[in-house]
């Protein structure tokens, strides 16, 4: 219904405005013309009769005629101008029509993209939220099942045998033995787990807290993507432009500026924009950025020399290097 009212508007305009129209400079003086003309033919008739009726016919039929043709003429004329005003009428209430059409359409489709954005966005700020509670949990759930496992007693004895065992005979520490976090577990924990029922990720987490280095690393990237998702900004949202291995091993090796610009991949403006200012005014936000980029240089220059190249591929995707790029680009990392 609403479409044909649309449809039907224009056109009625278009007949109440044309019988509006005054006659054009060209019409009228065509039909002054055919006057004048006829009035002439009058004069010479009255002056000089025809002597017959055939000189008569002839005498009417050349007065009449040229005025005939002049008004048919102007009826053409006049015709054919509104016949334009018309059709602009009718194109500008088309285009307007299709502007309108168009607009709609753009509108609820544009709301149906920042709903869905939206409502992915919150999904994605849950399941982070979930992980973080999870990651908080963790070291005090070990403490606590350790505590209940054992009583005062046994924890003075354990105590005791553990600064007994902790250094060997030749100084070594006793941790020095254990075996190394392998470079695909150390990449799944700075990854962080999927979800919150993501027993895999959360049993390599478990492992990685158990080395020191990268314990730090991760406590340092989990307390900068809380802060930062405050802002709204998810690594799971950020798209970063990918650098070659070889640009973070030349990172790892201690290249600094341009050289090693291709690291700072993050394009997305909105999330360089709100890191920049909270970098300026949130002395919080600024000491916890700088604590982090420090560790992962530290961090990653012990991981790269026994990394392949596919394996710093992999590392460049995680979250934590995500954080990285964004975080490095606004300190002038790369710069």
């Amino acid at each position: 219904m609403t479409e044909q009212k649309h449809l039907r508007a224009p056109s009625n305009g278009i007949s109440t405005g044309a019988s509006r129209q005054t006659l054009s400079a060209i019409s009228v003086g065509t039909i002054v013309l055919a006057v004048i003309w006829v009035v002439f033919c009058g004069f010479v008739f009255w002056n000089t009769p025809p002597q017959n009726t055939n000189a008569v016919l002839i005498f009417i039929g050349a007065a009449i005629l040229p005025a005939a043709l002049l008004a048919v003429c102007a009826v053409m004329v006049e015709k054919s101008r509104l016949l334009q005003q018309d059709t602009q009428r009718l194109h500008t209430a088309v285009e307007a029509l299709r502007h309108s059409f168009i607009e709609q359409n753009q509108s609820d489709g544009q709301a149906s993209f920042e709903a869905s954005i939206s409502r992915k966005l919150t999904e994605i700020g849950e399941e982070q939220r979930k992980i973080q509670s999870l990651l908080n949990q963790l070291p005090t759930t070990q403490a606590d099942g350790a505590a209940g496992q054992s009583s005062p007693a046994s924890d003075a004895n354990h105590q005791e045998e553990t600064n007994d065992q902790t250094v060997l005979e030749l100084g070594t520490p006793l941790e020095s033995f254990k075996a190394p976090l392998s470079n695909a577990d150390f990449i799944r924990a700075l990854n962080f787990p999927e979800t919150p029922d993501d027993r895999i990720g959360f049993a390599v987490m478990n492992r990685a807290m158990k080395d020191h280095l990268t314990a730090q690393m991760i406590r340092a990237a989990q307390d900068i993507l809380t802060l930062l998702s405050q802002d709204g900004i998810y690594m799971d949202d950020l798209r970063p432009d990918m650098a070659r291995p070889d640009v973070w091993r030349q990172f790892a090796k201690g290249e600094r500026g341009r050289a090693i610009a291709a690291l700072g991949g993050i394009q997305d403006r909105s999330s360089l924009a709100l890191s920049n200012g909270r970098m300026k005014q949130d002395a919080v936000f600024r000491d916890t950025a700088h604590h982090f980029l420090r560790v992962f240089d530290t961090c990653f220059s012990k991981f790269e020399p026994t990394a392949s190249d596919a394996e710093i591929s992999a590392f460049s995707e995680t979250r934590t290097a995500r954080a990285f790029m964004l975080l490095g680009r606004v300190a002038g990392t790369f710069s």
